[in-house]
């Protein structure tokens, strides 16, 4: 693969290397978001059938990407807090079991956990990562793996982490938690789309993705993938579209009792978007053009030699074998001078985020081995030594 940036609007003067914040639009989804505006303008061309056909070619082609054989299993949602409290939900916790997280993982992820062994008398075990770094990828997961025992009732983890990209063994993970009879529920956000992803090879009990990231689509619209444990579950909201029949407008005052098949009993209401749909349709078409595997040979082949040179100025990246090559984090050694790095990162037009004790670089395939040598010059430049 060679460089995409001339299907992005991004500017010349500007490193972006920061797609774990929030993706760039492609041109084609700006057009399909505007296209999709323009409709608004005469609700005449806007059919009842217009409410359900577009969604449905979304539900396929997420399905394509991660591998799922029934595209009924996956739910339009607002947010990873939704599709996760809609997990939540439908678990049913005894007093003195544990839902185990990794410490530090992101918020929407935790707190509907923190609700439901506050409410059930159990309790919330948040793994921590090791203080040393060397092995330190190897030694979280089999810290996780230890930590999951017969009291064990969800595990619910990042695919990676979100703030340095330390990647989780969910297949090892997921063979542990068969053992206990215990739920897996992950947050896919941010690796789906830039790392391969296959239902069938981690078989998670659910799968919850925001799309404005690696699927590159719009803020304000996701994906989750509910498998059979969530079959008859009960969603959080009762909206008209999710029920049976609703495709018939003139018999919706005939309510009722039961829902549409698969797990779109859990989309959240006006999930027929006519601008958001359109464009994260179209996001995740390019994404399966590219192949999330292509994508990690890109970010590799763009980024293996300043990873060098950062290790060379003392600076610690994760093994390999522990991350992906689309999101790592960087952690300095003492001689790095912080806020004059983060002053020249801001000068020089650099974007990349720090999150916990970490800089978080996150390239894609617009950008190229220049982007990656500009941020390893003002880290050269902040290196006291």
């Amino acid at each position: 693969m060679k460089s995409q940036r001339h299907l992005f609007r991004l500017p010349e003067s500007a490193t972006y290397l920061n797609c774990a914040y929030m993706s760039p639009l492609l041109k084609s989804v700006e057009a399909a978001g505007l296209a999709g505006m323009r409709v608004k303008r005469n609700p005449m061309q806007v059919s009842p059938s217009d409410f359900f056909t577009t969604t449905e070619f979304l539900r396929a082609e997420f399905a394509r990407l991660i591998g799922a054989s029934q595209p009924n299993r996956i739910a339009l949602i607002p947010a990873v807090s939704y599709g996760i409290a809609n997990a939540m939900a439908n678990v049913r916790m005894s007093a003195g079991e544990k839902v185990i997280v990794a410490s530090e993982q992101f918020p929407s992820n935790y707190y509907s956990w923190q609700r439901l062994c506050a409410d059930h008398h159990g309790t919330l075990v948040a793994v921590p990562a090791p203080d040393q770094l060397e092995h330190r990828g190897r030694e979280w997961n089999l810290r996780i793996l230890e930590a999951i025992d017969n009291r064990t009732r969800v595990v619910a983890l990042g695919h990676v982490h979100w703030a340095d990209g330390t990647r989780f063994d969910l297949q090892a993970i997921r063979k542990r938690t068969r053992e206990v009879g215990a739920w897996l529920i992950i947050d896919g956000t941010q690796s789906v789309g830039a790392m391969p992803f296959q239902v069938k090879d981690i078989e998670p009990d659910a799968l919850v993705c925001a799309g404005y990231k690696w699927l590159m689509g719009p803020y304000a619209l996701g994906l989750a993938y509910y498998g059979s444990a969530f079959d008859d579950g009960r969603p959080i909201e009762d909206n008209w579209i999710n029920r049976k029949n609703s495709e018939d407008f003139t018999g919706l005052v005939q309510y009722e009792k039961d829902y549409q098949p698969g797990a779109l009993r859990y989309e959240v209401g006006e999930h027929s978007n006519f601008i958001h749909v359109p464009m994260l349709l179209e996001a995740i078409r390019q994404v399966n053009r590219w192949k999330p595997e292509s994508i990690q040979e890109y970010t590799a082949s763009i980024s293996t030699k300043a990873i060098a040179q950062l290790r060379a100025q003392g600076c610690w990246v994760e093994d390999e074998s522990f991350r992906g090559s689309h999101l790592f984090g960087v952690r300095f050694p003492a001689s790095i001078d912080i806020p004059r790095l983060k002053e020249n990162i801001k000068k020089k037009k650099i974007s990349v985020s720090f999150r916990g004790n970490a800089m978080r670089v996150s390239p894609h395939v617009y950008n190229t081995t220049t982007d990656l040598s500009r941020l390893v010059e003002v880290v050269i430049d902040a290196n006291r030594k």
